[in-house]
């Protein structure tokens, strides 16, 4: 089994031991290499100006393919085209264009009157600067919003078609859950990369709150195995377990990407990729 490539997922810090647990959390993962790291928005667009410091700092000072995330949320068309050329000025080339959640307290998403209405308007007009490198989000289990699987998977092909490159998926527990939509891509006509997004469950009872608001479905070997895991204290073995296990039925059928949701907590992360025989192959340089 040869190791696949991988990507991180960081989130910006909101406080001063944010930064430093964001800065902990990259020096732990970049000597494994990552082909790219990206720094997300908070929901409702409300960590829009930490992400856009996050992604300049770490693209300075790690020597990192730094990718930024960029919605739709709460900005105006030239707000937003705007944020991306300042990326792009800072010499940052890589964006994940996403729609984005709505604001706190918000059922459903609301296109700002002057902003793009869903993210195939905002990928086509990055796709159109000639600047960017851009990634989307995709859904191996049905968003929340979605009618059914079929409009994901013919939204995820708009998204492609629009000018993004590779699509980047929600975490997912089950190797066949990817690999089923996976071959519906194909079916559909999509061509283009598909990489499974993974997450190390860190955190067991905000696993479960995350998992169900995203739409994951989590299977009932998994809750029985963490809550028996739970009371026996040994759940980051469990989990180091399950995921090296993911991951490695992924491989086995041809996967050779995986992007990681490390909620800038690198521990499991690495634990997993040191399972998978990811090791260590170059430092941090020019560290602030």
């Amino acid at each position: 089994m040869s190791a696949p490539a991988i990507s991180f997922e960081f989130f910006p810090p909101q406080s001063l031991q944010g930064s430093f647990r964001l800065w902990d959390t990259v020096q732990a993962l970049a000597p494994l290499s990552p082909r790219f790291v990206s720094v997300t928005y908070g929901a409702g667009g409300t960590t829009r100006d930490l992400t856009r410091d996050a992604v300049k700092t770490l693209h300075q000072s790690s020597g990192l393919n730094v990718a930024a995330h960029l919605t739709c949320v709460n900005a105006t068309r030239a707000e937003t085209l705007a944020i991306a050329d300042n990326f792009a000025s800072a010499g940052v080339k890589d964006i994940v264009a996403l729609r984005g959640d709505p604001p706190k307290g918000q059922n459903q998403f609301v296109a700002h009157p002057e902003g793009f209405a869903n993210s195939c308007e905002l990928i086509q007009a990055l796709a159109e600067t000639g600047k960017f490198n851009i990634r989307v989000g995709a859904y191996p289990d049905k968003h929340p919003e979605a009618r059914d699987m079929k409009a994901d998977i013919d939204w995820l092909k708009a998204k492609l078609d629009a000018g993004a490159t590779e699509a980047l998926t929600q975490f997912f527990f089950e190797a066949d859950t990817f690999l089923r939509f996976r071959d519906a891509c194909a079916k559909a006509g999509i061509d283009k990369a598909i990489t499974p997004g993974i997450l190390p469950i860190e955190n067991w009872k905000g696993a479960r709150a995350f998992a169900e608001r995203c739409g994951a479905k989590m299977p009932d070997w998994l809750v029985d195995a963490f809550e028996t895991a739970q009371r026996d204290e040994r759940e980051d073995l469990l989990a180091i377990a399950v995921c090296t296990e993911l991951c490695g039925n992924l491989i086995d059928e041809g996967v050779d990407k995986l992007h990681f949701y490390t909620l800038n907590r690198p521990e499991l992360t690495r634990d997993v990729c040191h399972a998978l025989g990811i090791t260590a192959r170059s430092q941090l340089q020019n560290v602030a």
